[in-house]
C-alpha cells in the first residue's frame, strides 16, 4: 500500500506542470532626494536630506506556464514597465519574490539573459550607426549561436517580418516600422523560450502591426514560446491573448482569461438588423433599441437573461429582415469602465 501511494505521489509530482514564471508579492519602491529651493535648501538637502518613497509595484502574485501568452495592461504608470525590468533583472525588487525558468533574474543576470527575449517599443537593441544585417551578427557572436541555427532563425525571420529590402540599410536609416521588425528579430535570433513585449506596437501602422502580431502568434504557436505582451493597444490583446493580467496602483486587480472579464463585465451584446426598407421605431421583448440608421437599427439586450435565438425570432416575425448580426462588447471599454470605476471583483482576487 505504502509502495503504490509513494509511486502515485510520484507519478502525479511528475505530471504536475511547474510554472514557467512565478512572483510572489513583487514589490518595487523608488526612494529618491527631496529637493528644496534656494541656497538653504540645496544645503539642507546636503546636510539633512529627507527622503521621499514612490511605490511602483505594490504587490503583484502570478504564475506563468511555458506557452501562454499573456496580456499584461494597466493604465499609465500602473507598475507595468517595472515588473517587466524586475522580470528581466534590470532591477532588483524592494520586496517579495520572482523566479524565471527556475532563476533569480537580478542574481543570475547573464544566465537569465539567455533564457529571454525583450523588445521595448521606445528603445533599440540594435546598433545605430550599422546595418541591420551587422547588428544581427553582433548578437550572433553575443549569444553565441551556431552559424546554421542562426541562419536558419535568421531566413526564417526575414521572410515572415519581410525584411529582404532594408537588411543592408543602417539603422538609423529604418522607420520606426522597419526598426520594429528588426527588434523583433534580434530578440528572438538565440530563440529564447520566454519573450518580454512592453509597448511593441506603439506608433506603427496598420501593415508593421499585422506583421508584428502574426510573427508573435507564429513564434508562440510554433515554438511554445512563452511570450507577456504590455500594452495599450488593446487590439493587439485581443487578437492575441487568451489570459490578461490587469494592474492599478502597482497591485493585481484581476488574473484571469479574456472571456471571464467580458462576461463579468460586458452583459450587454448588441443585434444589428438590416430591414429590407427603413423602419423608424422598431422593438423588441427583452432588448433595448439603441438607435436606428436608414434600414439598419441597434438593439442592446443582456446576454445572461436573453436568448439570441428567441431575439431573432422575434424580429424575423415582427419585420422583413434583410441581415442579422452579434456584436460583442469591446475589451477597450470593459478595461475604461474598470479603470474609472474600479473592479467588483478586487477584494475577493486579493
Amino acid at each position: 500500500m505504502r509502495v503504490a501511494a509513494r509511486a502515485a505521489a510520484a507519478s502525479a509530482a511528475k505530471n504536475r506542470r511547474v510554472p514557467l514564471i512565478v512572483t510572489r508579492d513583487l514589490r518595487k519602491v523608488f526612494r529618491s532626494a527631496k529637493r528644496f529651493p534656494g541656497a538653504m535648501g540645496a544645503l539642507r538637502g546636503l546636510f539633512s536630506p529627507v527622503y521621499e518613497d514612490r511605490v511602483a509595484v505594490a504587490g503583484v502574485s502570478m504564475e506563468i506556464e511555458r506557452g501562454e501568452l499573456i496580456g499584461y495592461i494597466g493604465p499609465n504608470g500602473a507598475g507595468k514597465s517595472t515588473t517587466i525590468k524586475m522580470l528581466t533583472g534590470i532591477l532588483v525588487p524592494s520586496g517579495g519574490e520572482v523566479e524565471v525558468a527556475g532563476i533569480v533574474p537580478h542574481r543570475k543576470r547573464r544566465e537569465n539573459a539567455r533564457n529571454i527575449g525583450v523588445v521595448f517599443g521606445q528603445r533599440t537593441q540594435l546598433y545605430w550607426d550599422l546595418p541591420l544585417i551587422d547588428s544581427f551578427e553582433l548578437l550572433r557572436a553575443i549569444y553565441g549561436i551556431p552559424h546554421d541555427r542562426y541562419r536558419r532563425s535568421l531566413d526564417a525571420f526575414v521572410e515572415l517580418l519581410e525584411m529582404g529590402d532594408f537588411l543592408r540599410t543602417p539603422v538609423r536609416q529604418l522607420s520606426l516600422g522597419q526598426r520594429m521588425r528588426g527588434d523583433f528579430a534580434a530578440a528572438m535570433l538565440h530563440e529564447p523560450p520566454i519573450l518580454y513585449l512592453d509597448e511593441p506596437t506603439i506608433g506603427l501602422d496598420v501593415v508593421a502591426k499585422e506583421a508584428i502580431r502574426t510573427f508573435v502568434e507564429r513564434v508562440n504557436r510554433e515554438n511554445a514560446t512563452t511570450v507577456i505582451l504590455t500594452t495599450h493597444d488593446l487590439a493587439d490583446v485581443e487578437r492575441l491573448c487568451r489570459r490578461i493580467v490587469l494592474i492599478d496602483h502597482g497591485r493585481t486587480i484581476f488574473d484571469g482569461p479574456i472571456d471571464r472579464i467580458k462576461n463579468e463585465y460586458g452583459r450587454e451584446r448588441t443585434l444589428v438588423v438590416r430591414f429590407t426598407e427603413a423602419t423608424s421605431a422598431p422593438a423588441i421583448p427583452g432588448a433595448r433599441l439603441e438607435g436606428v440608421e436608414g434600414s439598419t437599427a441597434r438593439f442592446v439586450f443582456d446576454r445572461a437573461s436573453q436568448r439570441v435565438d428567441r431575439l431573432v425570432r422575434e424580429v424575423s416575425d415582427r419585420y422583413s429582415v434583410e441581415d442579422i448580426a452579434i456584436e460583442e462588447p469591446e475589451l477597450e471599454g470593459i478595461i475604461r469602465h474598470i479603470y474609472t470605476q474600479g473592479y467588483a471583483g478586487e477584494e475577493r482576487s486579493a
